[in-house]
């Protein structure tokens, strides 16, 4: 089973790593080539992990990755998520990133794919909304109706990912559900409040001219979400 679902990831990555040449790239290759012990297996509802990175590449946007079957599915945000519910900020999918990337912070040599300088904005752990784990996540995202509650740093409770019915690339709508951490129209944004990585407190403009991280950021978790927090499916 375990050699399977490597296989599957592989499958999965394979135009990632079409787009990229690993020789000049500092960005992770994926899955391992070489077998690895299997690892311990997950409790069926084990949250797993959420990444949002910016990335100054030709056209600033945000990078949303949600872990899913050994991999990140992938969003490009060009506006960034916002708290205010009635904003709907176009989600563009992407091609699968490995789970990797989750780490990844620095500059993409320009010439290559997606050139330009990366920042670890957010990370933490997701689960679907209704608590359902992997199982609800997945019908979610093959549905197209992808509702789930993030517990980052700086993004936290109800989200949902609608998929737009239009030709090409699919192309999402990221919608705030409205629940205690929601925010009133009007209000500051997020992506303006928080201006520095998650990790190692740098700015762009300090990741770019490769400079040693500002502080020591901490770990990948943040906070407990305070129970009882709202789930709301309104979008």
């Amino acid at each position: 089973m375990a050699t399977k679902k490597g296989e599957g990831a592989r499958r999965k990555l394979a135009e990632y790593r079409r787009k990229r040449d690993f020789t000049r790239t500092g960005e992770p290759e994926g899955v391992a080539q070489r077998p690895k012990p299997a690892p311990p297996k997950r409790r069926a509802h084990s949250r797993l992990q959420f990444v949002v990175q910016k990335h100054a590449a030709s056209h600033l946007h945000f990078d949303f990755r949600l872990e899913l079957d050994g991999v990140m599915k992938s969003w490009a945000v060009p506006k960034g998520p916002s708290y205010d519910p009635s904003v709907r900020r176009l989600a563009m999918e992407v091609e699968d990133h490995p789970i990797e990337y989750n780490s990844f912070e620095g500059t993409i040599p320009q010439g290559e794919y997606g050139g330009g300088t990366v920042m670890l904005w957010d990370r933490g752990t997701y689960d679907a909304e209704d608590g359902g784990g992997a199982d609800s996540l997945r019908e979610g995202y093959a549905r197209g109706d992808l509702k789930f509650v993030l517990d980052g740093a700086r993004l936290r409770g109800g989200w949902v990912l609608v998929r737009m019915k239009r030709p090409g690339r699919p192309q999402w709508l990221l919608i705030k559900h409205r629940d205690a951490h929601a925010r009133p129209a009007g209000a500051s944004e997020v992506v303006d409040e928080e201006t520095t990585s998650v990790v190692t407190g740098r700015s762009m403009d300090e990741i770019a001219a490769g400079k040693m991280a500002a502080r020591r950021g901490r770990a990948a978790t943040s906070p407990r979400r305070a129970s009882g927090a709202a789930r709301s499916t309104k979008h």
